[in-house]
């Protein structure tokens, strides 16, 4: 009797310790799978985009940025959360935008301009920011210097120190009776400031008249160009949000009244302007996704990391607006055009 209490017992033992088992394989197949995924999404990187306003050049920035993620193995929807945020051309939703950046506690973040870039260093103090489309990271008080730029924020400048001159020299060549260049500009972004000091600076030096025909918004652009009509032999476009991003009604008036229509950035010569010399915003973007890899692959510090100058400086020309607004194409300039830069 006793040895088959016993058994009795062993029998219970065994079929508990089998339902322990059963539980303990359930949890492990359920809960461990939850787990597993929670990790999957913890190893997700998320990055916050933040960026001034939508216009070509400062798009193609982004996209060439999200493409340099992708080809180092960061792929959206998959390991990579990307949150976009466009200003709308607003200085105060710039500052809401880096204050959510900062509360959300993103792996790195984006600026693309300088108001964002500014409005990101100044809330942000933890976390990686990288910028783009920066004219003037130094004078923007975004970094101590190009070469060293220490604290957290570095990234890719959208001026090349001979653009601006090269252009200048380019306009008295090809105009050679102007006496007179119009600038429509918003002097209010520290961009733009930098853009106009070195602009003045070339034209001057090439014995032109400078007349600038200041805005605040982009209502006043169209009117802004108006103004110049009668006073100048050639307009100048910088690189201004505020202006680029209304760059039609520029063109327009340009072409009515056959002004040529100078610009700082290809993509404006292929939206209108008769010619540039410049680079593809598309390749700062892109640089500037690699050195975002650096930082989330290699552990790499934005101090650690130069603040990048653009690598190519080429003639773009608008063969459709030369047309528009009187300027005459020679020869010479259009061997002088690389694959890809002359636009029908």
């Amino acid at each position: 009797m006793k040895n088959k209490r016993l058994s009795g017992w062993a029998i219970c033992a065994a079929i508990l310790l089998l339902l322990t088992t059963a539980c303990s394989d359930k949890s492990n197949g359920v809960e461990g799978g939850q787990q597993q995924g929670e990790s999957k999404s913890a190893d997700k990187v998320s990055i916050g985009i933040t960026q001034i306003v939508q216009h070509t050049s400062l798009d193609e920035a982004r996209k060439g940025f999200v493409q340099a993620l992708k080809d180092n193995g960061y792929e959206e929807g998959v390991n990579l959360e990307i949150d976009y945020k466009d200003a709308q051309n607003d200085i105060n939703n710039t500052s809401t935008i880096a204050q959510k950046f900062a509360s959300d506690n993103k792996d790195l973040v984006l600026a693309i301009s300088t108001p964002s870039a500014q409005a990101a260093a100044q809330q942000i103090k933890d976390v990686p920011i990288l910028f783009t489309a920066v004219t003037d990271p130094v004078g923007g008080q975004l970094v101590s210097s190009m070469e060293q730029p220490g604290g957290n924020v570095t990234g890719t400048t959208d001026l090349h120190p001979e653009a601006i001159s090269t252009l200048m020299e380019f306009v008295k060549t090809s105009i050679p009776d102007a006496k007179a260049v119009g600038i429509i500009a918003n002097e209010g972004e520290q961009n733009t400031v930098t853009n106009i000091t070195q602009a003045k600076e070339a034209l001057e030096k090439q014995g032109l008249e400078v007349v600038v025909a200041p805005i605040t918004n982009s209502s006043e652009v169209k009117q802004a160009a108006e103004s110049l009509i009668g006073k100048v032999q050639a307009i100048y476009v910088p690189s201004d949000n505020t202006v680029v991003s209304s760059l039609s009604t520029v063109v327009a008036v340009a072409n009515e009244q056959d002004i040529p229509l100078f610009v700082a950035e290809k993509d404006s010569v292929k939206n209108g302007g008769v010619a540039s010399f410049g680079f593809e915003y598309y390749d700062i973007g892109y640089a500037t996704g690699e050195m975002a890899v650096d930082i989330l692959k290699n552990g790499k510090k934005p101090a650690e990391i130069p603040v990048q100058v653009p690598k190519e400086l080429d003639l773009a020309l608008n063969m459709k607006s030369a047309a528009e607004q009187g300027f005459t194409v020679t020869d010479d300039m259009k061997k002088s055009v690389k694959e890809g830069n002359l636009f029908e």
